[in-house]
């Protein structure tokens, strides 16, 4: 959630630099003048209620003295009808207040460029060069049947579209990568955590998926006993689309020690998605699925480590392809192109020469103080307790390693070398 102090104290630039994100004027008035009434109402009521103390008070030192208190009486009635009416409002404009707030995206920060899509992303590098083919490469789908890697048809009749089997050398593949991008990012200083797949909406909101992007989540409901007693109740939860959402959330209304910054945290889960809005996108093969493996790394650091913390998980996830042998490149995202709870983002696009395109692989984010301000994350800094900042990042996204390997060390005869670092891992 953004500073609405940042609203007060220079509301022309967070209206410029939200307007790189697609948020309108308006909503930014309509916030502006709502946090307006937010303070007058609040300071209203304190009068109020210092009015109602004070006279009180008096009332009950006329009663003391025999003194009428009739006039008094009337007086503390009608404000105490006021204070009544006043909260009542106040009540009212802070929800308005904080459901438009929930929905402002963070503000992007001067590494930012504008722009309206990927289309005005900046490229920051490439890493390692293509390799040229003296035959045809071909897709990752057509090579996963010739080596009976995917079984795209078992995953429709097991679930729906867009879900995948792997087989074979292919689901080994998928295991070797995952062992292999954990003890990387072990090696880089990120801690192995095992997480649930399952996650609550308050976590959810903490990081930033809740409530605006609640269409493209999986919902369970259903009823489960309690520990404590006999009785079933009924529960909402969602499976997770990223382990960020419970990574981050370790932390949710916590005050961290200073010096036990920054966090550094590394998991593989399977992510679910639904992937609303793609209709048309991707139907064919495993590039865009409802269910896949992903490795993530999440930092929770002291705001002025958050940067370089940004430039490490770069280096992480792009030195796992490297290891692999993979040509990717690095590019900044523009503003129109961010997502939701990013101040700035680096993506990692790894060259796909069945497509004839880099694709994206990684997205590395740094979200500032947005989410530990959703989710009370603090750091004790003597003794004021201060938002910390949190980044995230995949390293990697692990069917779409397996797919860029498919595609690289494809061979003419549709056979697949398996990248040296892996060997070891089979």
């Amino acid at each position: 959630m953004i500073d609405i102090k940042a609203i007060f104290t220079d509301f022309q630039s967070v209206q410029e630099k939200l307007a790189i994100k697609k948020v309108s004027a308006q909503t930014l008035t309509q916030l502006h003048d709502l946090a307006n009434a937010h303070k007058k109402c609040k300071q209203d009521l304190e009068e109020l209620q210092a009015y109602q103390n004070k006279t009180s008070k008096l009332f009950g030192q006329y009663r003391a003295q025999g003194k009428n208190t009739d006039e008094l009486k009337v007086q503390l009635d009608a404000n105490k009808q006021k204070l009544a009416q006043t909260q009542a409002t106040l009540s009212d404009i802070e929800s308005a207040l904080q459901t438009l707030a929930h929905t402002i995206p963070n503000i992007p920060d001067s590494k930012t460029p504008k722009g309206e899509d990927e289309r005005d992303n900046i490229e920051l590098a490439k890493i390692l060069t293509p390799r040229v083919f003296d035959f045809t490469p071909k897709e990752h789908w057509e090579l996963a049947q010739e080596n009976g890697w995917i079984d795209f048809e078992a995953g429709v009749k097991l679930a729906k579209s867009r879900f995948s089997v792997l087989r074979g050398m292919g689901a080994k593949l998928n295991r070797a990568l995952i062992n292999f991008m954990l003890d990387y990012n072990q090696q880089a200083g990120f801690e192995m955590v095992s997480t649930p797949l399952l996650t609550n909406a308050h976590c959810l909101f903490g990081t930033g998926q809740l409530p605006k992007f609640e269409e493209d989540m999986f919902k369970v409901k259903t009823q489960i006993e309690e520990l404590d007693s006999q009785e079933s109740k009924m529960h909402e939860l969602y499976l997770i689309s990223t382990s960020e959402i419970t990574l981050t959330n370790l932390y949710n209304d916590c005050i961290i020690p200073k010096d036990s910054l920054p966090i550094m945290l590394t998991a593989y889960t399977p992510c679910f998605r639904k992937e609303a809005g793609s209709a048309g996108r991707d139907t064919r093969g495993m590039i865009r699925q409802h269910q896949f493996d992903k490795v993530e790394l999440v930092a929770i650091t002291h705001p002025e480590q958050s940067d370089t913390m940004q430039e490490k998980m770069i280096q992480t996830a792009s030195g796992i392809l490297e290891a692999l042998e993979l040509p990717h490149r690095l590019v900044q995202l523009c503003g129109g192109d961010l997502g939701f709870s990013a101040s700035n983002t680096v993506d990692i696009e790894v060259w796909l020469p069945g497509q004839n395109c880099y694709r994206e692989i990684s997205s590395i984010s740094n979200t500032r103080d947005f989410q530990a301000r959703r989710a009370k994350i603090r750091y004790k800094d003597e003794k004021k307790n201060t938002l910390v900042h949190t980044l995230n990042g995949s390293a990697l996204a692990v069917g779409r390693t397996l797919i860029a390997i498919m595609e690289n060390f494809q061979n003419q005869d549709g056979s697949i070398t398996i990248p040296k670092v892996l060997q070891k891992y089979l």
